[in-house]
């Protein structure tokens, strides 16, 4: 668990520095113990894992500078939209965290990378069908990027218990980044290896990263589920609405205004 503020030099960015991903990083570092205590894992080391990620950014900042503005010179004035898809256990909770990121423009509850068609709630349930529960998010790279997503993933739910979150066990429950082309391959990959290496955590990380399969998405009564079963389901008003609440704060200057 982080204790206290991480060290001057880490909290004292130059100027060269990427600041949109930055901010991030150095904003969770300054929340109080209590406001991480339930969205950051206890046996994760806050320091090593905010330290990581910025030095992490460093070394890429410098390295896309030149490329990051001639692309933008020559994109049009569409809107670019991009897709990632996580698996972190219980879709109902995973959804409610990324809907509230600005840039984020929609996260659908579904099941990917499984052996059968159109697959059921209670199908995949069995844990024989081979999905995962996953979010899809559809969002804007120019607003929150794809680094920045992995930030959240990793800080939202144990990376390193095998098919299992908390009291859900099964396959259907693992840890999983289903990339979309090489790019996000490469990033999942190399997050994954340099969190191992830094100590992050206290066990080896077991998150699966696979290309994405067909994504099909949940029965209607799962999407916004925290939004339309807050005041009347428990588990709303016991296990997410917590979680939402220090979210809210350990990620306050990337949340959407409205």
């Amino acid at each position: 668990m982080f204790k206290g503020k991480a060290p001057n030099h880490l909290l004292k960015p130059s100027q060269s520095m990427c600041k949109p991903l930055l901010k991030l990083h150095l904003h969770a570092s300054t929340v109080n113990q209590s406001a991480n205590s339930y969205l950051c894992l206890p046996h994760m080391n806050k320091i090593i894992f905010v330290a990581l990620l910025i030095t992490i950014a460093l070394a890429g900042c410098s390295a896309n500078t030149q490329s990051s503005k001639l692309s933008a010179s020559i994109m049009n004035m569409n809107e670019k939209v991009d897709t990632a898809t996580f698996g972190t256990g219980c879709f109902w909770c995973t959804e409610a965290l990324f809907e509230q990121l600005n840039g984020v423009l929609k996260v659908t509850s579904g099941y990917s990378n499984g052996q059968i068609e159109n697959p059921t709630y209670k199908q995949v349930c069995t844990g024989e069908t081979g999905h995962a529960e996953c979010v899809q998010v559809n969002y804007e790279p120019d607003k929150i990027s794809f680094d920045e997503l992995l930030e959240v993933f990793f800080q939202v739910h144990d990376p390193t218990t095998l098919n299992r979150q908390g009291a859900d066990e099964g396959t259907q429950y693992r840890s999983a980044i289903f990339y979309h082309n090489e790019e996000q391959k490469e990033k999942a990959e190399f997050y994954k290896a340099e969190l191992d290496k830094s100590g992050a955590f206290s066990k080896p990380i077991v998150t699966e990263i696979a290309a994405a399969h067909k994504f099909y998405p949940a029965e209607d009564y799962h999407q916004e589920y925290y939004e339309n079963n807050k005041n009347s389901n428990p588990y709303c008003s016991v296990l997410i609405r917590p979680k939402l609440d220090k979210f809210k704060k350990v990620f306050a200057g990337k949340l959407k205004t409205n």
